[in-house]
């Protein structure tokens, strides 16, 4: 478990320090699922991070969230995009979670590690255009407000690591009351949607090849000409 959660801090550095916090429940019940597409595609953000929301519809109203870091590391995610009176959150959850340390250079998806047990994150969407705004939740900074209210939200310590062991329910009502709260959720993350690359139209390259192969032709001819 040791290992496990070095692990687990090395990657929390990587992703700029924020370790999210954990919850045993999920945020939402079916009837609080909706599905945006403007959600979907390809998102960097200031690190040069990578975010694709995918829309998978197995089950339906779902993301797959492809996170790849400016080194290539991944992680692989199931996300529901929740709407609670007018704030929307993501529940986000690991889509494998195959992380045992001695298989850990076969790991495909590494930031699925940061999930050391099988829990939820949540993420609060402050806009989604012109960019995509979002805070994560971070423990250093959620510890703080529960070392002040401990009545705030139900949780355990579990080996140091803060985790929410709230129903439901009662974790709507507190993201709701604190959703604006620095404590819960921290700095905002602003991402940007990646323009994808235009293929190159094969007879533009052609002809430019072409026109270059002129060019010298022609320098060639004035040589001659001098020359004579």
């Amino acid at each position: 478990m040791k290992t496990k959660k070095l692990l687990f801090y090395l990657l929390a550095a990587l992703l700029g320090g924020c370790i999210p916090v954990m919850s045993l429940h999920p945020l939402y019940n079916e009837a609080d699922v909706i599905f945006e597409e403007k959600l979907v595609g390809n998102w960097v953000d200031d690190s040069n991070n990578i975010w694709e929301f995918k829309d998978t519809n197995e089950p339906e109203k779902t993301y797959k969230l492809i996170f790849s870091d400016d080194e290539g590391k991944k992680g692989s995610f199931v996300v529901h995009l929740a709407k609670f009176k007018d704030r929307l959150f993501l529940d986000v959850f690991p889509s494998e979670l195959s992380w045992e340390l001695e298989e850990s250079n076969k790991v495909e998806w590494v930031y699925n590690t940061v999930f050391l047990i099988p829990g939820h994150s949540f993420i609060i969407i402050d806009s989604i255009e012109p960019k995509l705004k979002i805070r994560i939740t971070d423990d250093d900074e959620m510890e703080k407000l529960l070392a002040e209210d401990p009545n705030a939200v139900k949780h355990e310590i579990v080996d140091g690591t803060l985790v929410l062991t709230a129903s439901t329910k009662e974790l709507q009502a507190f993201v709701l009351k604190y959703a604006d709260d620095r404590r819960v959720f921290s700095d905002e993350i602003i991402l940007s949607r990646k323009k994808a690359e235009a293929p190159q139209q094969p007879g533009k390259q052609d002809s430019n090849e072409s026109t270059k192969q002129s060019g010298k032709n022609k320098s060639t001819d004035e040589k001659t000409d001098r020359a004579g």
